[in-house]
């Protein structure tokens, strides 16, 4: 007997209610409709795709950016007793080919794919031999140029299209503009799709922008007011170290996340903030997709996002179980300047394009209309000193000679550099006065990385170049003495990168049949950014209106609960500003304050607090002491 969408649900979830919209994609999927599903994050999109198909006869071929996410949702199915699989990397041909055939043969309902993997001849053949009941693409949104994470390898997706025309698509994500949705639908060749939107807004959450001169005391305060769980986003894996060393000396506990972090420690952080053993994860946007806690009650964002997509599906992760969450953006006058200087400012024009790819070429001495399918070892680093080219430039540049084909570069963030010290630091010492040329260069990896005599730890030699400002092969030399004379392990990677050529090289001509979609790319991208900076500077417009507005929503109402609303009210409440100058003389008669102290015992707005303060000691009733601290005159 066929059973409802409901008792899947009930079964193997064990709800017994569909969130919106929720059954309305599983019917329309059910009716062998393609289908585009535009779901904040909370809405359940998982649930669109994986309850249909234990419906269906088959198995449903789903496509997913990431790595982490396939294998979390992949165990979350086989603990409902569904039976699913992930291909990931690394998995030798034999092992793949078993797996192919278990879900051509053993009754499974998911096999989740890299968009990547997808492109195997091996995975291709398996495919066509597959009664396939769905095609899931997620965060379909990394199908567009114009998204917020556009993926060039999304763009094969369509692949399955033609291996099994009939086969209905759902495309699913949280965050995209009308344009970008528009995108996706072509892109993935969605024929006459049912398109379902579930409206952006959240009645529970509340976006405050709030400018502040100091970011970690601002980051205590909320923390202090705001009990539970919270995600701190960065901009950079060293910010990640600092603001989690300083809340953990605060007496917070939390945990920092970036690429870096192998995948072993990043499984051990993840869980203990999961069970609430951790209670803040800092995180650059590495952590992110896939994240399936209900109870984050604060979301803050260190720096300002380059975009508001990137925003809203960051600061959405709080409050999925429906109750009252908040999301902080701090932000200071320096903030503006460096958003533009690292999204805006690094964005390469055709005439960098050229000249990174002709160097490239050059680097790995490719003759003019040669080179394709050619493979090289590419360390980004070196590469960038020896034609003295600017870092982030020659990055972006590198990204889009990916995205539209000419190259494929790929990063290897899990090939590094490590080190073990086998010995005391009395016999590296000792080995030191007899080679004294290597001193300088020893010394400063044993101060970096203090914990390399306990166990092996990735190093970074470019940064132990620049601080010494050695040649790192001075570094490398140094260390494959030492390792020579047995008083270390050391494994040393040649490369941080992998570059492919796609295309015979062909210089000007090979940029310029893409020059347009660099334009376009580049315009699109300052567009996100001057609308991510007219978020934080419009005080008139409800924050959640201007987010709703953003996504193409007309109908809006003021939320009651994000900065605006509440310094609006705040705005009604204090009708006469005597009432906050008699509260800080009060205070003050107690006993001398710091503005920080004052903004803390007055429950008034900051800005406001600090507003009086000021033109209370240019009227000298309050003076500044030695101490900095307020006290009457």
């Amino acid at each position: 007997m066929i059973q409802s969408p409901l008792q899947i649900l009930q079964q193997y979830w064990k709800y017994n209610s569909f969130k919106p919209l929720q059954k309305e994609i599983i019917d329309s999927v059910l009716e062998g409709n393609d289908v585009f599903a535009l779901l904040p994050t909370g809405g359940g999109k998982s649930i669109c795709f994986q309850v249909p198909v234990m419906i269906k006869d088959g198995i449903c071929i789903v496509i997913s950016p990431l790595i982490a996410l396939m294998q979390d949702q992949v165990q979350h199915l086989q603990e409902k007793g569904i039976k699913a699989i992930a291909l990931p990397s690394g998995i030798k041909y034999t092992e793949l080919d078993t797996l192919l055939d278990n879900c051509i043969y053993g009754n499974y309902k998911f096999l989740y794919l890299s968009p990547e993997r997808l492109q195997q001849d091996i995975v291709q053949e398996r495919l066509k031999q597959m009664n396939i009941n769905l095609i899931a693409v997620d965060e379909a949104h990394c199908i567009s140029q114009w998204g917020n994470d556009f993926r060039p390898s999304y763009k094969k997706i369509k692949i399955l299209r033609e291996i099994h025309p009939a086969v209905p698509i759902i495309g699913l994500t949280a965050s995209a503009t009308s344009k970008v949705v528009d995108d996706i639908i072509q892109e993935l060749d969605l024929f006459q799709p049912k398109k379902f939107k579930k409206s952006f807004f959240r009645a529970n959450l509340g976006y405050h922008v709030e400018e502040v001169l100091d970011k970690n005391y601002k980051i205590i305060q909320i923390l202090n007011k705001n009990p539970g769980s919270s995600i701190i986003y960065v901009r950079n894996r060293k910010s990640a170290v600092e603001i989690s060393d300083f809340l953990n000396n605060s007496g917070v506990t939390a945990a920092f996340y970036h690429g870096g972090v192998d995948s072993k420690d990043k499984t051990k952080r993840f869980h203990q903030w999961l069970s609430n053993e951790t209670r803040v994860m800092v995180a650059t946007n590495a952590f992110g997709m896939g994240i399936d806690k209900p109870n984050v009650r604060t979301v803050i964002h260190y720096n300002i996002p380059e975009s508001l997509e990137s925003y809203f599906q960051e600061v959405g992760r709080a409050g999925r179980d429906g109750v009252t969450s908040f999301g902080f953006l701090l932000k200071n006058e320096n903030d503006i300047h460096r958003l533009n200087n690292q999204f805006i400012k690094v964005l390469p024009d055709a005439d960098a394009v050229k000249l990174v790819y002709r160097k490239l070429c050059n680097y790995f001495q490719i003759s003019y209309g040669e080179g394709q399918q050619s493979i090289h070892d590419f360390n980004f680093n070196k590469f960038c000193k020896t034609y003295e080219l600017n870092t982030l430039i020659t990055y972006n540049a590198l990204q889009f000679l990916d995205r539209f084909g000419v190259i494929r570069f790929t990063q290897r963030f899990t090939k590094k550099s490590t080190l073990h010290v086998l010995t005391t630091g009395n016999q590296i010492l000792n080995f030191l006065s007899n080679n004294t040329q290597y001193e300088t260069a020893i010394k400063a990896i044993l101060r970096t990385y203090s914990g390399i005599f306990d166990e092996e730890v990735n190093i970074n030699i470019s940064l132990i170049a620049s601080k010494i400002n050695k040649p790192e092969e001075e570094i490398i030399s140094a260390l494959n003495k030492l390792k020579d004379a047995e008083l270390i392990e050391f494994n040393h990677k040649l490369s941080d990168a992998e570059i492919i050529f796609l295309v015979p090289r062909e210089d000007d001509h090979t940029i310029n049949r893409i020059k347009h979609h660099l334009q376009e790319q580049n315009a699109s991208k300052i567009d996100k950014v001057k609308a991510m900076i007219s978020f934080t500077e419009n005080d008139t417009i409800c924050k959640s209106r201007q987010l709703l507005l953003y996504f193409g929503e007309q109908e809006t109402n003021d939320c009651g609960i994000c900065s605006f609303c509440i310094s609006k009210k705040n705005e009604n409440l204090i009708s006469d500003i005597e009432e906050i100058q008699r509260d800080i003389i009060r205070l003050l008669r107690e006993k001398n304050l710091s503005s920080r102290d004052l903004i803390t015992q007055l429950e008034y707005p900051e800005h406001l607090t600090l507003e009086i303060l000021r033109e209370m000691n240019e009227h000298q009733i309050i003076k500044i002491n030695h101490d900095n601290n307020y006290q009457l005159v």
